[in-house]
């Protein structure tokens, strides 16, 4: 079954016959075109070793045809644009191809390249220095490892290895160039490799940016022979194509020019010599090498390239602000770099860069907004204090401390501490005031705003009062009110701004704590607490005046309920 039997195929690839072998296979007509003298490359590789016939011999009688034509003259690209209208109906024009330019720098320069979005980062220094006609690319570093890690710079080395960097002038190959690393910075955990491989290319462009470029065209080394007549025309020529050459030399009855000349003004000069010797002229050549450019200019015009808006190969660098990467156009790149070489201040390269410090302050709104942008809302454990972060500030960036705030359950600390529940038990009224005194002690030593609760909800008609008490604020709360909505309530009010702390054993007003991000303190462990401040108060007390040593405060209200 030939099922591409309609199918015509015109196959102009070198050394890959398998791809048309195929269709031929199928029923298509395939017609290979060879190069001349030679044919296609798997017919140059012969047979194979322990083969009678070769790669190309054993696929040839399948199918497929064959013809050989020299496209590089006029008769053989007018058989090849009949061929094209013959089968395919198509009208085919060959050019006289394009100058492949190189570009290179005049002066030594320094590039930066900076990568920092988001949780990346990497910074590179790059030093182009200008190599001799011919020299190509050379990669050095000169980077001391106390900078940067030798493992960084290695790959640094090979990220610019991998890509071929272009000019800014026209957008063609970069060439006769050393670029050596002299300082770079990754970040001990954001840093990956990727980074340095953006940062690297960024600084080779940035530092193309702001060099003097120099556009270079191919040249050809060329033997020109002409009758002795001739002789003028030709150096006429040669000269005019802003060419170079040699005396002339016999050879024969011809006279012989060796030069060189750019290849755009003699690439069809060997029609030119046939045709003013009358075909008597013999003119070779072959590839010498780049030279600068005669006329730089017609061809900058002419290639129309824009080498800020080429993204593949961008001189600009990303930087990080507030949580956010932001771009920076590559002529203010070295206002924002965070290393400064001072290369341009007249260091040398051996002296190590210098880091600039930079601030990255930001208020609590901002982070917030920031972490809620990038990774949710916040959730905090529900059944765990709020952690802070532990980090010394220096005495001149701490923030001030908050102010302390202490609510106390009363009715759950009286029925919790022993002392005063047996009190509670003949006079309840008793129990509150002295736990009004020793909470007015703790008070006094502490310094922190301390709010005693009691719960009047079943008062009937209960409206609720507040009063001082020797500089503790007592609160009852109103009828239908208990206390652990009023605390509730409070801690939610004053909890974001103040230190607030909850004295309670009530598993209600623990959950509330937990959500409003305050602490807790049972009752028990704050009676611990209270006795170890009365002890130092006592203390205190013993050493201002001797006449009170033996007589303790924890005597005159103590936790055995018996007011002295």
């Amino acid at each position: 079954m030939k099922p591409l039997l309609s199918l015509k195929v015109l196959d102009l690839t070198d050394g890959n016959p398998f791809a048309s072998l195929i269709l031929a296979d199928y029923g298509a007509d395939v017609l290979k075109i060879e190069v001349p003298g030679t044919g296609d490359a798997i017919r140059r590789r012969g047979a194979r070793p322990g083969q009678a016939e070769g790669v190309y011999d054993a696929y040839y009688d399948r199918g497929k045809k064959s013809m050989t034509l020299d496209l590089s003259r006029p008769a053989g690209q007018e058989i090849l644009r009949r061929l094209v209208k013959e089968r395919f109906d198509l009208d085919v024009t060959v050019d006289a191809g394009r100058i492949l330019y190189r570009e290179a720098i005049a002066a030594p320069v320094e590039g930066v390249g900076h990568f920092e979005p988001l949780r990346h980062y990497a910074e590179v220094h790059l030093l182009l220095t200008p190599l001799p006609r011919g020299g190509g690319i050379e990669l050095a570093a000169d980077c001391p490892e106390g900078v940067l890690d030798r493992s960084w710079q290695r790959l640094i080395l090979t990220h610019l290895a991998e890509k071929q960097h272009r000019g800014v002038l026209t957008g063609a190959p970069l060439t006769d160039v050393r670029i050596t690393l002299i300082a770079g910075r990754a970040h001990p955990k954001h840093t990956e490799g990727g980074d340095f491989r953006e940062a690297a290319c960024r600084a080779v462009r940035q530092g193309l940016m702001r060099a003097e470029s120099l556009l270079l065209e191919p040249w050809y080394a060329f033997r020109l022979e002409v009758p002795p007549a001739e002789l003028g025309r030709a150096i006429s020529d040669i000269r005019a194509m802003n060419g170079t050459f040699s005396s002339p030399e016999d050879a024969g009855e011809l006279t012989a020019l060796s030069g060189r000349a750019p290849v755009a003004a003699l690439r069809d000069y060997a029609a030119a010599v046939a045709a003013y010797t009358h075909g008597r002229g013999k003119f070779f050549c072959r590839p010498d090498g780049y030279e600068v450019c005669a006329d730089a200019a017609a061809a900058i015009g002419a290639a129309n390239y824009a080498p800020e808006a080429d993204l593949e190969n961008t001189p600009d660098s990303v930087f990080c602000a507030h949580g956010a990467g932001f771009p920076v156009k590559w002529d203010r790149v070295r206002e924002y770099m965070h290393l400064d070489t001072g290369l341009d201040r007249g260091r040398t390269a051996a002296e190590p860069p210098l880091l600039r410090a930079r601030s990255l302050d930001i208020d609590e709104k901002e982070l917030e907004a920031i972490m809620d942008r990038e990774f949710g809302p916040i959730r905090r454990p529900m059944y765990s204090a709020r952690q802070y972060n532990a980090a010394v500030e220096s005495a001149e960036r701490q923030a001030p401390a908050k102010k302390e705030y202490l609510l106390v359950d009363g009715y759950n600390v009286i029925f919790a501490w022993p002392s005063l529940s047996v009190i509670a038990q003949d006079n309840l009224d008793l129990a509150r005031r002295q736990l009004a005194d020793i909470l007015a002690n703790y008070r006094g030593y502490t310094k922190c705003e301390l709010v005693l609760v009691f719960d009047a909800y079943r008062v009937p008609g209960g409206e609720g009062s507040r009063e001082d008490y020797h500089g503790i604020h007592v609160a009852y709360t109103k009828m239908g009110e208990t206390g652990d909505a009023y605390i509730e309530k409070l801690a939610d009010d004053i909890g974001k701004n103040y230190a607030v702390r909850a004295v309670t054993s009530d598993a209600l007003v623990q959950l509330s704590a937990f959500r409003s991000g305050i602490l807790r303190t049972g009752a028990r462990e704050f009676e611990n607490e209270v006795a170890w401040v009365l002890a130092r108060i006592d203390e205190a007390l013993g050493q201002l005046d001797g006449s009170m040593r033996g007589e303790k405060i924890g005597d005159k209200v103590n936790f055995n309920g018996k007011q002295q």
